[in-house]
């Protein structure tokens, strides 16, 4: 398979550092070095991973996300020189899978790049290997999921769920009752160990609150278990 991934990044220096480092791993790089341009390529969807600075002329990176997340079904890691944690939180809360703060080290970028494909691709041979057979839809409470169309629904509406809330969503209705940490699910999810930062596991924890909760300050289903993490409460 053609590994494919798009630098959308206005430094050259930075973008040329990304594609070498890439290449020398096998993966074929095109890079774009303007927002609108970006997205345009972006929304091609012959890509396997978007690496995406913030700060771009003409559309920024949290934009581009924004716009191309509900429409491109791969990893997006965000590129950003702010170090500040909001800025951080709100890539991962629109969507991006990951990110990274410039200077960084370009193996880490491969490291952090291969471990993002390993796992959406372990994802898409779990799903490819359903059999027919097996229970596609799993209902806990007013919480529906069929894990064949990705559908999520809260009673009879149904909700949109991005790529790793879909995953961590369905991991706990699995599972219901365990109590798993931060640390665990995010190597079951993200499948990265201590690759990236574990508050990714918090800010996706709350957005499925705001998404499947009545009342997300007070969950019926997505508890916190404190000290120890996450579980799914199955109602009784």
């Amino acid at each position: 398979m053609n590994k494919r991934v798009l630098i959308v990044e206005d430094d050259e220096d930075i973008s040329m550092i990304e594609r070498d480092f890439l290449e020398m791993e096998g993966y074929t790089v095109h890079i774009e070095n303007e927002g609108i341009g970006g997205y345009k390529e972006a929304l091609k969807g012959t890509y396997q991973l978007i690496l995406l600075d913030v700060m771009l002329p003409g559309m920024d990176g949290y934009e581009i996300c924004r716009k191309i997340r509900n429409k491109v079904d791969i990893p997006i890691i965000m590129v950003t020189a702010r170090v500040e944690e909001l800025d951080k939180l709100r890539g991962l809360g629109i969507g991006a899978d990951d990110y990274i703060v410039k200077p960084f080290s370009p193996t880490e970028l491969v490291a952090r790049v291969k471990a993002n494909i390993a796992q959406y691709n372990r994802i898409r041979e779990r799903q490819r290997k359903l059999e027919p057979a097996e229970e596609a839809e799993i209902q806990l409470g007013n919480i529906r999921i069929n894990s064949k169309t990705h559908r999520v629904y809260v009673g009879d509406v149904e909700v949109d769920c991005k790529h790793r809330e879909y995953e961590l969503l369905l991991f706990l209705m699995q599972n219901p009752e365990i109590v798993f940490s931060k640390e665990q699910l995010y190597e079951k999810i993200w499948g990265m160990d201590a690759l990236g930062n574990i508050r990714t596991v918090a800010v996706h924890i709350n957005r499925l609150r705001e998404k499947v909760e009545e009342d997300p300050a007070n969950p019926q289903y997505i508890q916190t278990v404190w000290g120890a993490g996450y579980r799914f409460q199955a109602e009784k």
